[in-house]
């Protein structure tokens, strides 16, 4: 705020001293705090509202930090303590956390209200089952199909017209039949693989997580 000139420590948020270490006392609440405002401001002054929101504490060390508002997402990593944390909730968090029914957005400035977070956790739960089968239904004949069309891309690229190629047109035919047919044999395997692990991943999530987090 203009006109304050407050000097402090950035690691003990205590009035600045610089002949001698950060002494191991409470903050004063005008420090620890960068959303506090004074009870009673001078000559009528408007709290600094705009600004004292862009500027939060680390959940783990307490140093100050200000978030730019230029779009960028809420995970934020402390370049003091390295704690890496939600900017909407404060918490610290893993790399799932705006995967989980938490209500914090990746790009939101706000975390969901409580009712919007409850319709979309029963969207979640009623409607799980129809979008994986959709999934499934779209997943398997695109990985089925997708993989050898792509590998017979790829070899056929790197052809008798490639640079690279030291290949004649016979070879050539051969390398791009036998990769696609060999091809033929894993998608199914990797299709498998992809339904088996994927959709009771997401079962998992839907019925464990978000069920549990309705029920609290």
């Amino acid at each position: 705020r203009e006109g304050c000139g407050t000097e402090f420590c950035y690691h003990c948020r205590q009035p600045w001293h610089p002949d001698g270490p950060c002494a191991p006392v409470l903050p004063t609440p005008g420090l620890a705090t960068p959303t506090a405002q004074p009870e009673e401001l001078p000559h009528g002054e408007a709290p600094a509202q705009a600004e004292a929101e862009d500027i939060k504490v680390c959940p783990r060390c307490s140093a100050f930090i200000m978030k730019i508002n230029d779009g960028s997402c809420n995970r934020m990593n402390c370049t003091v303590c390295g704690c890496l944390f939600c900017w909407l909730c404060l918490q610290e968090i893993s790399d799932v956390h705006f995967l989980s029914p938490s209500g914090c957005t990746f790009w939101g400035k706000r975390p969901w209200s409580r009712t919007r977070r409850i319709l979309w956790q029963l969207g979640m739960v009623l409607g799980a089952p129809m979008v994986i089968s959709l999934a499934a239904g779209v997943a398997v004949p695109v990985i089925t199909i997708g993989i050898p069309i792509y590998m017979g891309r790829k070899v056929l690229a790197a052809g008798p017209g490639s640079r690279r190629s030291s290949l004649s047109g016979c070879q050539q035919c051969l390398s791009v039949t036998s990769s696609v047919l060999l091809s033929l044999f894993v998608s199914p395997i990797i299709t498998a693989l992809t339904v088996g692990v994927g959709v009771p991943l997401v079962l998992t999530y839907v019925y464990g997580t978000v069920v549990l987090s309705l029920c609290r």
